[in-house]
């Protein structure tokens, strides 16, 4: 025999369902699965690499893509696009495709990465978007509609 009321369950557990998924509402980007707590924004890392004039940081961030550019064939082969941050900064990415597969981008996608920030006066560029192919780094990536790209 159960201790409490026949309608107990209903009237505790799922309000306590809705508040927990809220809460984990709040703090997840649903669209990209990134957690709001590690991602960077304009005023985190990718704002203060910026202000300080820092090359060489890791950073994370996320922004929707602004405009998309010609590939850069000099070299190692970079898929080139502008990033607009949240908080409305904007930065080059430099994502190396003979390391990494293409991301089907468009306009207006919703993007989270990690890679290494290296300044310039235009707001700054972030490449090694994709694994240390000799092991020695943790490396970076790009998440675009639930896929990891490195």
């Amino acid at each position: 025999m159960s201790r409490f009321p026949p309608r107990f369950g209903s009237r505790v557990v799922l309000p306590l369902l809705v508040v927990l998924g809220l809460l984990a509402w709040r703090h997840l980007d649903l669209r990209t699965g990134l957690d709001a707590g590690r991602a960077g924004s304009d005023a985190g890392e990718v704002g203060a690499a910026f202000t300080t004039q820092r090359s060489e940081q890791w950073v994370e961030t996320r922004g929707r893509v602004q405009r998309l550019l010609a590939d850069d064939a000099e070299g190692s082969r970079h898929q080139r696009f502008i990033l607009e941050l949240d908080g409305g900064n904007t930065l080059l990415v430099a994502h190396n495709i003979d390391l990494a597969r293409r991301i089907p981008l468009a306009r207006g996608d919703r993007i989270a990465l990690r890679g290494r920030y290296e300044w310039n006066e235009r707001g700054g560029v972030v490449h090694w978007t994709h694994h240390d192919p000799a092991g020695h780094l943790p490396g970076g990536w790009i998440l675009h509609e639930g896929l990891h790209y490195r």
